[in-house]
């Protein structure tokens, strides 16, 4: 058991940049930890793999996190900005003990935060995170001393073309005779890392692109834009007459979609559209995707038609990538849009993911209109409610009486999920059942409830 509070969420560190606990010396503190951890396997000087995206506070960030690194003695490798994905692939490519990516995703600007990854481009176990976060906590009221001196301090160096060698890789994901030519392609970049990335590949591809949110300027990562608000994708779709839109959040491990019509397709009709076309080529393992507890039950009965099955885990694309490698699979996600392509990547990448996407419409000739159809979804109503503390929700009593109220009315027609998010003070309502008034009707009164005890 830690004698501190973990400092980790569902998805890495994450808070306000320049307050606790992304202060620059709690940073610097963090990464001689990460550092530290690596340093009792890895080599006597640990290499380790960093980039960000295009957050104001990424350079403090960075700054901080490198000082205590090569105060530890590692030899950092500096991406820039890039997508995380983009990390985790340079860190398997160069070899490396770690890779860090300088992020706070689909969170506003003011927001920034640090997503591990292992050598091998997978993300941290739970237990190499706590380990972390006990070595920088246990230090927090001691002066900050290096770790090493003289020629063992670590050193900093820029990894040549970035850009360019994550490109490659995402090129590779597809056949060597893919083409986007004749497609028309809106993308909304979020003003985050995929600024460059996705918009240069789709015009290499031979697609005609319309970049949109492509003009990052510290502040504006998020705003308005990208996957978190899914009605900008779909007007510049309706805008440019494009056959497809592409919409990424601020790190472009996420991915949303908009047909030709701007209807948009969340992360569970991608999964379907995906699963369905592995299945019909004999490529996805085992006949089974893996989804969240919160993807829509229309999944299940897709997959099954099909001849497939659809396995859960809890809420986070580090979950569902866990239960890929337990049990062998090569397809999963989460209905944000963390689609998790393993044949390819180890963590959820919005560029690969997309071109997956792309290559079904193409290796069909059917629109996304027509592909979405395969996903009969069970109706949902969901209510996501900042809240002040979070409290254990079974410490509610009014919330614990109007949930037993709707599974006692939904009772073998539907359910009911209640949880925090791991990446911000939210609470997250979730219900699912035939009738969409009811779930709405039982989703305010809970949402009511909640917002009176903790909002």
């Amino acid at each position: 058991m830690s004698d501190f509070p973990t400092l980790f969420g569902t998805d890495g560190i994450r808070g306000v940049a320049n307050q606790p606990p992304l202060t620059p010396g709690m940073v610097v503190r963090i990464g001689s930890a990460a550092v530290e951890m690596i340093a009792k396997q890895a080599p006597a000087r640990p290499v380790v793999v960093v980039g960000r995206d295009t957050r104001r506070s990424g350079d403090l960030m960075e700054s901080a996190l490198l000082a205590g690194m090569i105060s530890a003695g590692a030899s950092v490798l500096r991406a820039g900005t890039i997508p995380t994905p983009a990390v985790a692939r340079l860190a398997r490519e160069a070899n490396a003990d770690l890779g860090v990516a300088i992020t706070a995703s689909h969170n506003s600007f003011e927001d920034n935060g640090l997503k591990f990854f292992r050598g091998d481009g997978y993300k941290l176990s739970d237990e190499a995170e706590l380990a972390i976060s006990n070595l920088a906590q246990s230090g927090e009221t001691k002066t900050p001393t290096p770790t090493r001196i003289g020629a063992d301090v670590g050193t900093v160096a820029r990894i040549e073309e970035p850009l360019r060698r994550y490109l490659d890789f995402a090129r590779g994901c597809v056949p060597l005779d893919f083409t986007l030519a004749g497609l028309r392609i809106a993308v909304d970049c979020a003003n985050g890392a995929a600024f460059q990335s996705t918009p240069t590949l789709l015009r290499e591809l031979g697609a005609e692109v319309h970049a949109f949110h492509h003009e990052p300027d510290g502040v504006n990562i998020n705003r308005d834009c990208g996957s978190t608000h899914p009605e900008e994708i779909a007007r510049c779709v309706r805008a440019t007459g494009a056959h497809v839109g592409i919409a990424h959040d601020g790190d472009a491990d996420r991915l949303l979609v908009s047909d030709e019509h701007g209807e948009i397709l969340d992360g569970d009709v991608l999964l379907a559209i995906a699963a369905l076309d592995y299945l019909r080529r004999g490529k996805l393992a085992e006949q089974t995707l893996v989804a969240t507890v919160m993807s829509n039950f229309g999944l299940d009965e897709t997959l099954a038609k099909a001849g497939g099955k659809v396995v859960r885990t809890a809420v986070g694309d580090r979950y569902v990538l866990a239960e890929m490698v337990h049990l062998g699979l090569n397809v999963g996600g989460e209905q944000s849009g963390h689609l998790i392509f393993r044949d390819f990547s180890t963590t959820g990448d919005g560029l690969v993911s997309a071109l997956q996407i792309l290559a079904v419409m193409k290796s069909s000739g059917r629109p996304l209109s027509e592909l979405k159809q395969c996903l009969i979804r069970y109706p949902q109503a969901q209510r996501n409610l900042a809240v002040r503390r979070k409290l254990p929700l079974a410490e509610l009593p009014e919330v614990a009486r109007l949930v037993a109220d709707a599974e006692q009315a939904l009772a073998g027609r539907g359910r009911v999920l209640l949880r925090y998010s791991g990446t911000e003070p939210k609470v997250r309502v979730l219900l699912e059942g035939p009738d969409e008034s009811e779930i709405n009707r039982h989703a305010d009164r809970i949402a009511a409830a909640l917002t009176g005890a903790i909002g």
